[in-house]
């Protein structure tokens, strides 16, 4: 594939998470992609997570914990097998009601029409330090 034909491949991703259609952005990894994100053991989203049913269930920890209140990818560079994205989103930590923003970076690995690796780089600090809040008080 192409760089702008892996473009449009992680543009599909987001546009199904955007509508909440998780199976249908799972469908474009690769049975055995690596998902990484970052983050301390007692943040439930942290991680390296290996094929669709691990990434499934990163997924739904996503859902757990936050609320997502805005999320907008908003540059995609390509560069051969790579599609990095940079964007910012809004979410609400659902534990303690916690709005934090931020922004994230997004690498992806293409290969024969599929997402084969996926990492985040964010700043997990805020959310962590909320997580950590709500668990100390019960």
């Amino acid at each position: 594939m192409g760089e702008q034909q892996n473009v449009e491949l992680v543009r599909q991703g987001y546009a199904a998470f955007g509508r909440g259609d998780i199976d249908g952005m799972l469908n474009l990894f690769d049975d055995n992609i690596e998902w990484v994100s970052p983050g301390p053991s007692d943040l439930p989203t942290a991680g390296t997570r290996r094929g669709r049913q691990q990434v499934a269930e990163f997924f739904r920890a996503v859902d757990e914990v936050f609320e997502m209140q805005r999320f907008e990818p908003k540059t995609f560079v390509a560069q051969g097998d790579r599609v990095v994205v940079l964007g910012e989103d809004t979410t609400r930590i659902k534990a303690t009601g916690k709005v934090l923003s931020g922004s994230w970076a997004h690498v992806f690995v293409i290969k024969n029409g599929k997402v084969v690796n996926f990492e985040e780089y964010l700043d997990t600090a805020d959310a962590v330090t909320e997580i950590r809040s709500a668990a100390a008080r019960t």
